[in-house]
């Protein structure tokens, strides 16, 4: 990788680091208790080496949150920095405008095509979720307006579902510290309940009943709004920013019956599932989704390059044409919508998964980590639930066992948690109070071990500091 970077240039640059003094001058972070950032400084993070990373002090992590639920191929996968390298020699940029094409957009969507779990028509290429989540409220408002359904343009997502942080995205997105002083959610989009059996369950309700319950309340919601009014229905296979919620049993079948009864369109968000995560090529192959739209980004490029897409089904991409006939064009697109860069690297992240047959190697693997999270943590006296599926899956913390009962938000259990796995060479994402795992697809069952050994031990000291408190 060192030619590589070499070879363009900068080498000598990349040489020269970064220090922590440096970052509260100059740079804004994303997601981050601003106020807590500027007292304490960042933690820069050096380089990468498989499902490890490495800080400026030289201390190693395994990096069992892969990023952001990105890095599927780990951290130094010389293959797609020679991608990135030889297009960058090729054709360092073209777009997608006015009928312009070039070889990695047009491969990279083909493959795409073929993958897709329902059949598909057309891909459109972003650069992230977000953005891929905004095309897909403005292709649901043109697919109704070229069919004279002017007023059919409410979309439904679901409470603390996450689908991105642009206007409309963030708005998609249910998540109350996505909206608050944005003036989000924007006009026509609402929300329906999350699907958690473990706390949204009633009394004795089976999973089938609390499905069938959880498909009425969206179907009344529709009918309340007027059917007329409401056009899609956007949601992730796996929720995972909200801290790794697993639909119950039967509720998206029951779900798309409701869909496909009032004619709404409906969008699978696999920025997070897509790409084996789930034990299959992607999330809707596991839990049974046929979505007109499909988005995806994040291990499409195994977060190497910034690149997310959306596949649109026949009926959709029908509908787009004519309104581009009768206006003149689509007027939507990205500068870099496709860059060649991107695409290369998406394609060889492609080849790799072919090769190395990554899905079946989540398959051997993740029972390793559903296994040993509910094997040794379950009957912890501050674990609620295990939950998960593939190589994805969260312990939740909780202050009662019994009666369900969370611990109060201020004290930061979650956050606390991370810290202690964090002392100890572990990577983990606190979502509320959820720890989250999601390791690079490549991780051996070996260091699975590593990754319970180093939580067990952050869990505990957990349960020490709230038994001293």
């Amino acid at each position: 990788m060192r030619e590589v970077f070499r070879y363009l240039g900068i080498y000598s640059q990349l040489m020269v680091p970064a220090t922590a003094s440096q970052d509260g001058g100059s740079l804004l972070h994303p997601f981050t208790n601003l106020v807590v950032h500027h007292r304490n400084g960042p933690h820069v993070i050096a380089r990468g080496d498989g499902v490890w990373i490495y800080d400026e002090d030289g201390n190693g992590y395994i990096e069992a949150a892969a990023g952001l639920f990105c890095a599927s191929l780990g951290f130094n996968e010389e293959r797609l920095a020679e991608a990135a390298y030889r297009q960058m020699k090729t054709l360092p940029f073209m777009h997608l405008f006015t009928s312009r094409s070039h070889s990695p957009a047009i491969e990279l969507s083909e493959r795409l095509l073929k993958l897709a779990p329902v059949p598909m028509s057309k891909v459109f290429f972003a650069n992230s979720g977000s953005e891929a989540a905004d095309t897909v409220v403005k292709m649901v408002w043109y697919y109704n307006n070229a069919l004279g359904r002017s007023e059919k343009k409410k979309i439904i997502g679901r409470r603390d579902g996450y689908h991105g942080t642009t206007v409309a995205a963030a708005s998609l997105t249910g998540i109350a510290r996505s909206h608050r002083k944005f003036d989000l959610p924007i006009a026509n989009v609402i929300h329906t309940s999350r699907p958690h059996y473990y706390h949204g369950a009633r009394p004795g309700e089976s999973e089938e009943a609390y499905a069938s319950r959880l498909a009425e309340e969206l179907e009344q919601l529709i009918v309340d709004e007027g059917p007329d009014t409401v056009a899609a229905v956007i949601a992730e296979p796996v929720m995972g920013s909200c801290g790794v919620l697993l639909p119950p049993s039967g509720y998206f079948e029951k779900i798309q019956a409701v869909i496909a009864r009032y004619d709404l369109l409906f969008a699978a968000d696999e920025v997070i599932c897509g790409f084996g995560r789930t034990g299959n090529m992607w999330g809707s192959q596991t839990y049974g989704l046929r979505p007109d739209f499909l988005t995806t980004a994040k291990q499409l490029s195994s977060g190497y390059a910034p690149i997310s897409a959306v596949m649109v089904n026949e009926k959709v991409y029908r509908t787009l044409l004519e309104g581009s006939e009768e206006i003149g064009m689509f007027a939507h697109g990205f500068t870099y919508s496709g860059h060649p860069v991107s695409a290369a690297v998406a394609l060889e992240c492609l080849n790799i998964y072919e090769e190395r047959n990554i899905v079946d190697h989540v398959r051997r693997v993740g029972p390793r980590l559903q296994d040993g999270l509910r094997t040794c943590f379950a009957d912890h006296p501050i674990v609620g639930e295990v939950r998960g599926v593939g190589l994805l899956a969260a312990v939740e913390l909780i202050a009662d066992k019994a009666a369900r009962n969370p611990f109060p938000p201020e004290l930061g259990v979650g956050q606390y948690c991370a810290g202690r796995a964090m002392e100890r060479g572990l990577v983990l994402r606190a979502l509320g109070d959820s720890m989250a795992f999601s390791p690079p697809l490549i991780i051996e069952e070996s260091e699975i071990d590593l990754v319970l050994d180093r939580f067990g031990e952050a869990l505990d000291e957990t349960a020490d500091w709230l038994a001293s408190r």
